[in-house]
């Protein structure tokens, strides 16, 4: 379900643990390994509980109570509308939390299988499909008394406006400084320019009145998609949960698959998926353009400018210089994918974009 972290970190002794927090769930005789820790803002940590043959996810959360109850109404709409999802489990005094020295902790069932396996098809477009429907039934959603409802509708134009203005004082930068890395980045220039501009131009004409709304996970990845041992699929980890635009959770979907090397900037996979997913969840002309928008702006350029830029004194230039070759070497094949997406949907919506 999970992989254990290289850590040395610990959040809790085992001994408070079976003191303070599995005794809640009966589960004071349990056996417990640390699996997960973030010191972070935002700290976490993950522990598998093994009693007998019974394993589970006990897990500190970062957020509060009520927000909590939002993410516990999330899995269980899902649950009742029968999407796999993992339930935060009752204490013993039916409580569906534990408050220790400050922190939240909640226990779920522990899902033995395989993360969704982007090399094979069949996940990818299982999972798919099971957004699909995660999207569908959760169009009215409503959460329990006490909770706060997370929303999202961000704007992504006036996203993508701000960070373009930031890539081309990014190659200002590049110009005063030109080392090696900023070389680099120039000779990528107008290619990530272009890609830019598609992105700006695709998203400025979006109307996100036509946009469908729903539950979205937001952090709809791979090692958030199990498949269990009769290949039944379960989506784990609600953390980034919120009230958002459907089409916001599939083009994060989509990108991540998008841009790993062995299916990087495939349109005829993309395409694929989306067929998919329509069959459920059909997408109208301004959320292909969103799409469009997310996928072709060259986010992790931007990202990799930004770190380096900001920290150019105390970072290791060595291996932002890698970052940015692995990053730049695909920005051809990127442009090529923007276009053939447009192609595409101009097709598919008998319109003509003129990107």
């Amino acid at each position: 379900m999970l992989e254990k972290d290289n850590t040395s970190h610990i959040l809790l002794p085992e001994a408070s643990i079976k003191k303070y927090i599995l005794p809640k769930y009966n589960l004071e005789n349990a056996e417990i390994l640390q699996i997960k820790f973030k010191d972070t803002d935002k700290q976490r940590a993950v522990y598998k509980i093994t009693l007998n043959s019974k394993k589970y996810c006990l897990k500190k959360v970062y957020y509060n109570k009520e927000e909590l109850l939002f993410v516990y109404s999330t899995t269980e709409w899902f649950f009742r509308h029968d999407i796999n999802v993992t339930r935060i489990l009752p204490t013993k005094d039916n409580s569906r939390f534990v408050v220790y020295s400050g922190m939240i902790f909640i226990l779920m069932p522990w899902i033995d299988g395989t993360k969704c396996n982007y090399d094979k098809q069949e996940d990818i477009f299982k999972s798919s499909k099971n957004l699909a429907y995660m999207h569908k039934c959760s169009q009215n959603f409503f959460s329990i008394q006490g909770s706060v409802i997370r929303y999202g509708f961000e704007h992504i134009y006036l996203s993508n406006k701000k960070h373009f203005e930031q890539i081309l004082t990014f190659f200002n930068k590049a110009y005063e400084i030109n080392d090696t890395f900023s070389k680099i980045a120039l000779n990528n220039c107008d290619l990530c320019i272009a890609l830019s501009k598609i992105a700006l131009e695709a998203s400025s004409r979006l109307n996100s009145n036509n946009f469908k709304k729903s539950l979205c996970h937001l952090d709809y990845v791979n090692k958030n998609i199990i498949f269990d041992n009769n290949n039944d699929i379960w989506v784990i980890d609600f953390d980034k949960c919120k009230f958002d635009y459907s089409v916001h959770d599939i083009s994060y979907f989509l990108r991540r698959i998008m841009k790993r090397d062995n299916t990087k900037w495939n349109s005829e996979l993309l395409i694929n998926i989306l067929n998919v997913y329509e069959e459920i969840n059909p997408l109208n002309l301004d959320e292909y353009l969103y799409i469009l928008s997310y996928l072709v702006f060259p986010q992790k350029f931007w990202k990799i400018s930004k770190d380096y830029y900001n920290n150019i004194n105390r970072c290791n230039k060595s291996a932002f210089i890698n970052l940015i070759k692995n990053t730049t070497k695909y920005s051809e094949p990127h442009l090529k994918f923007a276009y053939n997406f447009c192609h595409y949907i101009e097709g598919k919506f008998n319109v003509n974009l003129n990107l």
